[in-house]
């Protein structure tokens, strides 16, 4: 008679094999997002770099911190 009654039949296999897809995507984020958090952290030297290259401070003010940084 019917072919899925173990799932719940017709439009009900659909949506069981479309939780455990979402649930398996889950997973997948949560343990990507867990490596990120072990990266490197950035170091105040990066920080200037960065800060430089995005243009918020000029080259003056890269140059003075940087000697502050060093020093």
């Amino acid at each position: 008679m019917h072919d899925f009654q173990f799932f719940g039949g017709g439009w009900m296999m659909f949506f069981w094999w479309f939780l455990i897809l979402a649930l398996i995507v889950l997973v997948v984020r949560a343990l990507m997002n867990t490596d990120k958090q072990n990266t490197k952290t950035e170091t105040p030297m990066d920080i200037l770099k960065r800060r430089y290259a995005n243009g918020e401070i000029n080259k003056e003010e890269f140059e003075e911190r940087k000697k502050e940084l060093l020093s």
